[in-house]
């Protein structure tokens, strides 16, 4: 899926960028994807890549839809602050 295109990214030397975290971050929507989403997430920071506004609301969506709201509004309070 779309984690395993962001490892491959780095593997042919293409360059992550905010964009395709958040493509990625977007893609985690099912079930259980809410959990990579988070990881992805956090793994920005670890890449020196700044998570943007996208990038929180794609966090927060994939939470609201696996009705994770106490993460949800973490992070909206992230946006916020």
């Amino acid at each position: 899926g779309a984690f395993a295109l962001l490892i491959a990214m780095g593997q042919v030397f293409l360059r992550k960028d905010t964009v395709s975290y958040n493509s990625s971050i977007s893609a985690c929507k099912t079930r259980t994807g809410w959990q990579m989403a988070l990881v992805l997430l956090a793994t920005m920071d670890k890449a020196m890549i700044e998570p943007d506004a996208i990038s929180y609301n794609s966090a927060i969506s994939t939470c609201e839809k696996n009705a994770e709201w106490q993460r949800a509004l973490f992070f909206l309070a992230a946006t916020i602050c």
